[in-house]
């Protein structure tokens, strides 16, 4: 290809300006690193009421979509990815995206959720013809993308601009499908025919994520553990047969870590610098972190938690062991929100143990940085976990992960056996049974072995010199693009 490669990058949710999670951490990691490579990048995404004003660029022109048979318009603005020099193009509408939050509040979503979405695709996708500029890969996120590779592949199929333009959809979390009553289906603006157990349909609703799985020319996932699991009955989400007919142009490629924002030796949240060579200032962020947390300025191992408290991150084994943890005298800090029942049980245990359990719900930038660098050890007992970043970081700190074996996890962490003594290349602690028994000893492995200053020094060298940057996992992202470009017949035909 003698020109640069034009991907498109759809995204819901771009950190620093919109952000809920990793999704939003990928947004804004993954295209800079892809155009290092050189890649020719541009960002499409929402203009939420939440993206400050000086983000928003200019109003370039209008942009619709079809609802219902009837012509609804946006506004396509064109501004700049922060801190690079990256296209971002923004879809306008006050109805749809200038509300108080952007999916909804606590645990209930926006009723017209689908509709939302769908109108924001079928936008990007008419918005993008006045731009002079034809992705030839459209790279869909989740499942508020997925009508992109539906509309490419049946009700837009015809027109000249967009043939042979091929789309990579990422699961990012298959638990989230989109999936909505069928009788919101006629406010997609998709082809009504579409609506069968063939094609979008399930169980009755319709199933956007499904309808992506099935028209992308190919499908990746963040880690290639997470890529196989989810062909299974128990990871699966009710789409493993969907999956497993892909299989072939099922990919997992890994996360990376923004070395740049995550870095001890140049992070300025935190209360001293270091780095695999000079360890010393982690001691200090160490007496740094029980000072912010109120816990007494301990030697004991010092274990942190950095997660939404929820079922699928294994919460609930944590709040099951908490009397038992406080026996082996180590100290544990919570920085997190979620399942009030969960929050209930964790401050519980901090009122009984104060010099060893602190809880701070809510979050925040800094205190996570504060958190990765000052703890001796992670916690990441979870349910499934499609990649993680939170454990990547602790690496790079120095912060030893105590996981459970599954998806990016496995991938990621390579476990010390205390039983062989095996230290080459370990990088944490592992753990395959759903229990707590289970998270409990392999908690008390990682006491031992912070007993053991030499064990413990080498494990930790072992973590920081780790290398999972986004430069390694944008050259696989270019690799699956020339793949799916030489390939583009292999797609699911309407």
């Amino acid at each position: 290809m003698k020109d640069p490669l034009r991907i498109l990058y759809l995204t819901s949710e771009l950190s620093p300006l919109v952000s809920t999670g990793g999704l939003a951490e990928v947004a804004a990691a993954l295209p800079p690193a892809l155009q290092e490579q050189g890649v020719d990048i541009r960002l499409a995404m929402p203009c939420y009421a939440q993206i400050p004003k000086e983000y928003r660029g200019t109003t370039s022109q209008l942009c619709r979509a079809q609802i219902e048979g009837k012509a609804v318009y946006g506004a396509f603005r064109t501004g700049r990815v922060p801190g690079t020099q990256i296209p971002l193009y923004l879809i306008e509408h006050e109805g749809y995206f200038g509300r108080d939050t952007i999916y909804g509040s606590g645990a209930y979503e926006y009723d017209d959720n689908a509709e939302r979405y769908c109108f924001f695709c079928q936008a990007v996708l008419d918005g993008i013809k006045s731009t002079g500029w034809r992705p030839h890969v459209i790279h869909c996120n989740d499942w508020h993308t997925a009508p992109v590779p539906i509309l490419l592949k049946t009700q837009l199929a015809a027109d000249p601009f967009y043939q042979g333009m091929a789309s990579l959809f990422t699961v990012h979390n298959l638990a989230y499908q989109g999936r909505y009553s069928a009788n919101l289906f006629p406010r997609t603006g998709l082809d009504p025919a579409l609506f069968t157990p063939e094609y979008l349909e399930y169980e009755g609703d319709m199933n956007l994520m499904k309808g992506a799985l099935l028209f992308a020319n190919a499908i990746s996932t963040v880690s290639p553990r997470y890529a196989r699991e989810i062909q299974t009955v128990e990871y699966g989400s009710g789409l493993h047969g969907v999956l497993g007919s892909r299989r072939d142009d099922l990919h997992g490629i890994l996360n990376g870590v923004d070395y740049g924002l995550w870095n001890p030796a140049t992070d300025p949240h935190i209360a001293s610098p270091f780095d695999s060579n000079t360890m010393g200032g982690k001691k200090l962020c160490k007496t740094a972190l029980q000072d912010m947390f109120r816990l007494p300025r301990s030697n004991a191992p010092l274990f942190g938690v950095i997660s939404r408290l929820h079922w699928q991150k294994g919460m609930d084994l944590i709040s099951d062991a908490l009397d038992e943890l406080a026996q082996l005298g180590l100290q544990l800090v919570v920085l997190g929100t979620g399942d009030p029942a969960l929050e209930a049980k964790m401050n519980e245990a901090a009122a009984r143990y104060p010099n060893q359990i602190a809880v701070y719900l809510g979050f925040d930038i800094p205190r996570a940085h504060a958190v990765q660098a000052g703890s001796d050890f992670l916690l990441m007992p979870s349910r499934y976990e499609p990649c993680g970043l939170t454990q990547l970081y602790s690496l790079a700190y120095g912060t030893l992960p105590v996981v459970r074996r599954t998806g990016g996890l496995a991938d990621t962490v390579t476990p010390y056996r205390p039983l062989t003594g095996g230290v080459h290349g370990a990088t944490g602690f592992s753990f395959t049974a759903f229990t707590w028994q289970a998270l409990w000893r392999s908690i008390r492995d990682a006491v031992q072995v912070y007993e053991n200053k030499e064990l413990l020094a080498q494990l930790r060298h072992n973590a920081m010199v780790a290398n999972y940057s986004w430069n390694q996992s944008s050259k696989k992202y270019i690799d699956l693009y020339h793949t799916i470009l030489k390939q583009s017949h292999r797609y699911a035909s309407f």
